[in-house]
């Protein structure tokens, strides 16, 4: 008999194995992207993006909170920073708008899913210098029909993956993902065969390396950066800023308007993430774009529910489920999974 766990995993996979490019993008596009990050920061910490509580971080890794520990978002705080280059298919840059409306992407992702058609959606960066990531696998937020990022926070969308209720409501989605960084460690790992399978490792060079990919579905991370005795940031919190000084040249991560860390410019490991929804056909198009069929968040949360008290949970009807943390940890104890995996140090060479 099939596990609910082994149900999880086989939901929990990439339409295929992520497709690894060289070259992503030219010297003058990287100097351009590079150049936005620098003078128009300061950029807050990923977490800092998307997560109110711990119970919503959780949901989203789907870790679990061992017992007698009582975490806090500044505990959990990893010094990597994020900012968007574009949203809802909108480039906010003028200068980077040939990374964004890029043609070139679009016929990688529409070969990836063998689709006919596909429109970019969102252009984000993550930049950090050496600081000790928590190993937390995740997936990158799922988008359905009627209930998607720009409407629902991402624990909740990552739920909805996680618990196989909606498949019929998913959003076909793609990423180009490309990395800029030559020091030690920092390396990409993911599990293509879900989250029980084995992982696999994007390993250096990784200057201008990048994949296609579908993270949405696929659990990933991003692993320790720099050496071990550089990884140190004393006073990092949840609200931590990083920025960039010119005069100086230099990166700073600030707290509360203190520097607790500089980094050179050397140093940075930088990340850029394009996305793209994609399409199967023009009756796909169709049903996307005039929202004949779509789901709405109450429905979603109605749905869940009813799943939850099938399996036994306990859970009382939120009055406010998108802030109601009860709500929240009803769906971790339902939906747990997540890679195991240990990640293993290992010096990297340099590119």
């Amino acid at each position: 008999m099939v596990t609910y766990e082994e149900q999880m995993n086989r939901a929990l996979r990439p339409v295929a194995p992520p497709r690894v490019l060289e070259g992503v993008y030219r010297d003058d596009q990287h100097e351009r992207l590079l150049r936005i990050i620098e003078e128009h920061g300061p950029w807050p910490t990923i977490a800092a993006h998307h997560f109110r509580t711990v119970d919503e971080l959780i949901a989203t890794t789907t870790g679990s909170i061992p017992e007698g520990i009582e975490l806090t978002l500044d505990m959990a705080a990893a010094a990597n920073f994020r900012g968007f280059y574009g949203q809802n298919s909108v480039c906010f840059y003028p200068e980077v708008h040939d990374c964004f409306y890029n043609a070139g992407f679009l016929e990688l992702v529409k070969g990836y899913w063998g689709a006919q058609y596909a429109k970019p959606t969102m252009m984000l960066f993550n930049v950090c210098g050496p600081h000790r990531s928590a190993l937390m696998s995740h997936l990158d937020a799922v988008t359905f029909r009627g209930v998607r990022y720009e409407n629902a926070p991402v624990w909740l969308l990552n739920t909805m993956a996680k618990s196989g209720l909606f498949t019929d409501y998913l959003v076909k989605m793609a990423q180009v993902i490309t990395w800029w960084y030559k020091g030690d460690n920092g390396t990409f790992t993911y599990w293509p065969d879900g989250p029980l399978g084995e992982p696999q490792v994007l390993r250096h060079p990784l200057w201008n390396r990048g994949v296609v990919v579908q993270n949405e579905l696929m659990f990933h991370r991003g692993d320790p950066v720099g050496r071990r005795e550089e990884r140190d940031v004393p006073g990092l919190a949840h609200r931590s800023l990083l920025d960039f000084d010119a005069g100086a040249d230099e990166w700073q991560v600030t707290t509360d308007g203190e520097v607790i860390r500089t980094y050179r410019p050397e140093e940075m490991r930088l990340l850029v993430h394009w996305n793209a929804e994609v399409y199967e056909d023009m009756d796909e198009v169709r049903k996307v774009m005039d929202h004949t069929d779509d789901l709405t968040i109450e429905e979603a949360v109605g749905r869940l529910l009813a799943d939850m008290r099938s399996k036994g949970t306990r859970i009382a009807e939120p009055s406010d489920p998108l802030h109601d943390d009860d709500f929240v940890r009803a769906l971790v104890g339902t939906y747990t999974i997540a890679p195991t995996t240990e990640w293993i140090e290992r010096k990297s060479p340099a590119a």
